[in-house]
């Protein structure tokens, strides 16, 4: 289908248009959150499915919930669709959370792809958007070292408008919440293990299941877990505190905290001097 056919207005989707059909076939990194979803099904309905292939890459850094979402959007918008699995918790440079670590985890990610991506003489391309250029990120750097593509970057479009896009498009993603990897829970300079990992995950699940909307993360503090959340949700903690802390504790935390500044993004990175308000 032509993508022209289907703009909601957005000005910049031409561009996006442009770009994609210069690169050939195609492999998405598709990690099921609201950039690479976007990417994927635009993709698709542009190119067709024959020169487009979403791969979402599998490890302990993916919640479970987030690996079963994306075969979901894949089976709901018909996308080809695999998985690849990635071993970048056996890297010591990922183990180790330097400031680096997304480096490592990127690297790894590319590594995978590029084997699904030579089958076919295609352009790996990944859902970055211009917003997240001035973010530390420096998975970036790794992934276009290995010949990545930022199509939404060309395009110029911002989180705004791929949200704004996807929901006009009917895209139930349009207003996902945020859903960095399980890592970006835990500080720089404690190692990265998979165990630790299971545990964030489980513990996120475990909240869930009281406030199933929103952003959310489990920040892993030692013994203490710091929970982040959107502050219009604060009210649903208070009520259910008891049913909170008893489902973190179960799970090894000895102190489970509210932080009341709210969920932000990547606010870790002040470690490093970094996107300090």
């Amino acid at each position: 289908m032509n993508g022209k056919k289907w703009h909601d207005g957005t000005m910049r989707l031409p561009l996006l248009d442009e770009s994609l059909s210069g690169l050939g076939d195609i492999v998405v990194a598709f990690s099921g959150g609201a950039d690479s979803a976007f990417l994927g099904a635009y993709a698709t309905r542009l190119l067709g499915s024959e020169r487009v292939h979403c791969v979402t890459a599998v490890s302990a850094s993916l919640a479970e919930s987030e690996a079963e979402d994306c075969r979901l959007l894949a089976d709901e918008w018909g996308l080809r669709w695999t998985t690849v699995v990635t071993n970048e918790t056996s890297r010591p440079e990922y183990i180790a959370n330097a400031g680096d670590r997304c480096f490592h985890c990127k690297d790894e990610l590319m590594d995978a792809l590029l084997p699904i991506a030579a089958q076919n003489n295609a352009t790996i391309v990944l859902g970055v958007n211009v917003d997240d250029l001035g973010d530390h990120r420096p998975g970036q750097q790794a992934a276009a070292a290995k010949g990545a593509v930022f199509p939404l970057v060309e395009a110029g479009l911002t989180k705004e408008e791929i949200r704004s896009a996807s929901r006009a498009l009917n895209l139930r993603t349009w207003d996902k919440p945020a859903a960095a990897c399980l890592a970006s829970r835990v500080p720089y300079g404690t190692q990265v293990t998979v165990g630790l990992l299971s545990r964030i995950d489980r513990a996120e699940a475990a909240l869930r299941a009281l406030v199933p909307a929103g952003n959310l993360r489990v920040r892993h503090e030692g013994d203490a877990a710091r929970i982040e959340v959107d502050p219009d949700v604060f009210s649903v903690f208070a009520e259910r505190h008891a049913e909170a802390v008893e489902a973190l504790q179960a799970l090894g935390y000895r102190y489970v905290t509210l932080d009341l500044a709210g969920f932000r993004s990547g606010n870790l990175n002040w470690a490093l001097g970094l996107n300090r308000p």
